[in-house]
């Protein structure tokens, strides 16, 4: 099993509107960067991802979702009423790829990026690294403990 992180901004799509989508699964739509297309498209039935909400105050790890559809067209990318419309992209040449994917977790609590940014074993995680904008990227399975961990305690008082 391979781990991934995926991004949505809470006010677009929130792990509580995956909570509330029927069988708690979506597909995973709108990637427009190449890197994160091929990432959706390692992606394998079964898999793990870290649902991240981004552009939130705090941006935070929110829980986790499967993988239950590998890659498939992403049919918005041809459709020009929609806001992921590319002209270059048709049935033909589908450019775009998808997966689905269900709830598995809500985290007790969110792990917000400052927290994870103090964490140690995360140094080399790619969600850290100065400028990284991947909306879908891979993740260690050590990250990905590590932030299941963190969502079980209690975040320490601060000072």
């Amino acid at each position: 099993m391979q781990h991934w992180l995926i991004k949505s901004e809470p006010d677009v799509f929130s792990i509580h509107d995956l909570a509330q989508a029927k069988r708690k699964t979506t597909h995973w739509e709108g990637v427009r960067n190449y890197q994160a297309r091929n990432f959706l498209r390692a992606m394998k039935q079964g898999d793990r991802a870290l649902f991240y909400h981004s552009n939130a105050d705090p941006s935070a790890v929110a829980g986790v979702v499967e993988i239950v559809r590998e890659a498939y067209p992403d049919p918005a990318a041809w459709d020009p009423q929609s806001d992921y419309h590319d002209p270059k992209a048709s049935p033909a040449n589908p450019l775009w790829s998808m997966v689905d994917v269900r709830l598995v977790e809500i985290f007790p609590r969110e792990i917000p990026l400052d927290e994870l940014r103090g964490v140690r074993a995360l140094a080399g995680m790619e969600l850290l690294r100065r400028g990284s904008r991947l909306s879908v990227h891979p993740v260690t399975a050590a990250e990905f403990r590590t932030i299941a961990a963190l969502a079980a305690k209690r975040p320490a008082p601060r000072a």
